[in-house]
């Protein structure tokens, strides 16, 4: 095992196609910092009525102006503005970590725009590992249904809890960390 910093993202975006934009990010560390993002320059041409029932209405900043950015002392970041503007304020999040490795669910279109957000994948920051893992890969190893409501998997952990919506990059990257964890734990 490494000594790499694991970091559970999520990010929402305009639908499942190659082009694709970015809405939101969620990044949740072990350690419980958190970075969120939503994009102010996605492409609006591109949304569907499914994306603004199910990912816009769950938007936590849109009342913040453009160009929006705060830390909280407890390393909650809130970022809102345009993909470089967010990109200036991830990599300073991700400086807080020497040496990173992400985790996402069924992570193929996440891990394309995360790269795109740099430019391409030989320019993400130099501590991120250029290997990205997959959660629904773990729970098929590990004999779980990877088509399993993350919910569902974790139910016993978020009983009680109000931890944000569905479809929001921050609520789905907590649940992501969460299943992580939990699917570690089989045996």
């Amino acid at each position: 095992m490494s000594n790499r910093k694991r970091l559970y993202f999520d990010s929402e975006f305009t639908g499942l196609h190659q082009r694709t934009t970015l809405i939101s990010i969620g990044i949740v560390s072990t350690e419980g910092e958190r970075f969120y993002a939503e994009f102010t320059d996605y492409d609006k041409d591109q949304v569907k009525d499914w994306i603004v029932e199910n990912v816009i209405q769950n938007l936590t900043l849109q009342d913040k102006p453009t160009n929006y950015f705060n830390k909280t002392i407890d390393k909650q970041w809130h970022v809102k503005g345009d993909s470089n503007w967010i990109k200036t304020h991830l990599i300073q999040f991700l400086e807080l970590f020497e040496s990173i490795e992400f985790w996402s669910d069924n992570l193929a279109y996440d891990w394309v725009l995360f790269c795109q957000l740099f430019g391409h994948a030989l320019h993400i920051p130099q501590q991120v590992y250029y290997i990205p893992f997959d959660l629904a890969t773990l729970l098929y190893i590990k004999g779980v249904d990877p088509d399993i409501t993350r919910e569902e998997f974790v139910m016993e952990a978020i009983r009680g809890k109000k931890m944000g919506d569905k479809h929001n990059a921050l609520w789905d990257a907590e649940l992501v960390k969460l299943c992580v964890e939990k699917a570690h734990r089989i045996q």
